[in-house]
């Protein structure tokens, strides 16, 4: 099972997008979800994840801008990204947490640039 990011695109400095995930229902009800991401030529890292529960946590440089969330009733994990930077640059993926590998799929590209 390959978990499918989506709503990635090229957005300019400052800007905002919404990433999602659905999650078949016997993978979101069990685990804990998160977000990460993986820039050229860097390793791949958490950026945000949440708890079956609520609780959340977040990568210091997202902090204040990013949020994430879940909707219980659409098996569905949410990446609320504002004031976006260059530098967040990447391919996002979301995947449980702590994250399979068989649950990696090829996640979708956010490039912010002017």
């Amino acid at each position: 099972v390959q978990l499918q990011a989506s709503g990635g695109g090229l957005v300019q400095p400052g800007g905002s997008l919404r990433l999602s995930c659905a999650v078949s229902g016997s993978i979101f009800s069990i685990n804990a979800m998160g977000w990460y991401r993986q820039a050229p030529g860097k390793q791949r890292e958490l950026v945000a994840g949440m708890t079956r529960v609520g609780s959340t946590k977040y990568l210091d440089s997202v902090k204040g801008r990013f949020t994430i969330s879940r909707d219980n009733a659409k098996n569905t994990v949410y990446l609320q990204m504002n004031n976006l930077k260059p530098e967040d640059t990447a391919v996002y993926y979301c995947n449980v947490d702590p994250p399979l590998a068989s649950y990696w799929g090829q996640g979708t590209l956010v490039t912010v640039s002017s």
